[in-house]
């Protein structure tokens, strides 16, 4: 038998140096193509067109390989590397831990990218990614907990460490710490809750009960407005569900309504011409959509006119602003047609002091005289 022949057969930690070296070869070209199999596929990625065919598989796929571990691609070339080697009992117990661990890891990790991916696409095709963006971290973060926890289960499984007894004290752990703190789980519930059926969103101005303000922050336990005075509104997610909510962020337009006092001197003419001159008023309006116009009644001081319309924009000021320019022009239409608008004087009120000392005293010598 040669030199070479001997020292290919030569035995090292219970295995031939051969043997070893097919390992090393193995591992080193494993280490070496992984990654570039995941700069490609990524490079792929930026490349492809949205909308294409077969773009949402290939952009899944480079999200997945952009969450893939390098830690994870080093225990895969090890182990492709070390199936036909022999080790020794414990080294082989740590190294099939050290295996099993980092692919439970990279399995949550694979898991959760895909989660991500699917609820971003679904934000994109609703046109909402930054109006749920606070929603859906709360239930991103619920679904993780699941995820990585049954990861861990599984992994400790796959040790050979029975989870039986394990899960059975968490359960009863569970119950008492839910006990302790059901405070805090009902608003994480009710922050599910507002994340899964999206009541409001960031953005919105909200009227809850005496308070408004513009949502900041939909958080897990609480969620923040920007009050219109400038504070910081903090509530509970559970008291929030329980009261009536305004939103004002999601009106597609603004009904008003308001009311036209005349007096009764007015010409029956000029009262009939009141709705056609009003209906035009609003209806040259930028924004605005005339409803109605109409003489509803006759109250003991004043005609009253009912005018309603509408504001196709959802922003307050553009409201102000058309109802001023309405006011204005009704105004200066009313003295055009000689209608008077009705101005009720208060009725006068006399206060009657005491008596006075002297004016008493002369009236009671001239009922003596």
């Amino acid at each position: 038998m040669s030199g070479l022949s001997r020292l290919w057969h030569f035995e090292f930690l219970g295995n031939e140096l051969g043997e070893w070296t097919i390992a090393v070869a193995v591992f080193l070209v494993t280490f070496t193509v992984l990654p570039l199999v995941k700069r490609v596929i990524s490079a792929q990625r930026r490349r492809e067109a949205p909308g294409r065919h077969g773009y949402v598989a290939l952009d899944l796929l480079g999200a997945l390989v952009a969450r893939t571990n390098p830690l994870f691609l080093f225990g895969v070339a090890v182990w492709l590397g070390a199936r036909d080697l022999d080790f020794p009992g414990r080294i082989d117990r740590y190294l099939n831990s050290m295996l099993v661990l980092l692919f439970w890891m990279q399995a949550a990790l694979w898991v959760m990218a895909a989660i991500r991916y699917a609820f971003r696409l679904r934000r994109q095709r609703a046109g909402t990614e930054l109006v749920e963006t606070g929603s859906m971290e709360v239930v991103l973060v619920a679904i993780g907990i699941v995820v990585w926890g049954l990861a861990a289960l599984l992994a400790l499984e796959n040790l050979g460490i029975h989870v039986g007894p394990l899960l059975a004290g968490l359960g009863i752990g569970g119950i008492a710490l839910a006990l302790a703190v059901q405070t805090v789980l009902a608003d994480l519930l009710a922050s599910l809750s507002i994340a899964l059926d999206k009541p409001f969103g960031i953005g919105d101005f909200l009227t809850i009960d005496d308070c408004l303000g513009t949502v900041e922050h939909i958080g897990v336990k609480s969620t923040r407005l920007r009050s219109l005075t400038g504070e910081q509104i903090i509530l509970g997610n559970s008291d929030l569900l329980k009261a009536r909510v305004r939103n004002f962020g999601r009106m597609q337009e603004r009904r008003a309504l308001f009311q036209l006092d005349v007096h009764y001197s007015t010409p029956v003419a000029a009262l009939a011409a009141v709705p056609g001159a009003v209906r035009e008023i609003i209806e040259a309006t930028p924004d605005v959509r005339f409803d109605r116009c109409h003489l509803l009644r006759c109250a003991p001081m004043t005609l009253q006119f009912e005018v309603v319309f509408f504001v196709t924009n959802a922003d307050y000021r553009v409201y102000a602003n058309a109802q001023q320019s309405i006011n204005l022009r009704i105004l200066e239409r009313f003295r055009t047609l000689g209608v008077v608008f009705a101005a009720v004087a208060p009725t006068p009120v006399r206060l009657h002091g005491p008596p006075d000392a002297t004016a008493a005293a002369d009236s009671g010598q001239r009922r003596l005289l």
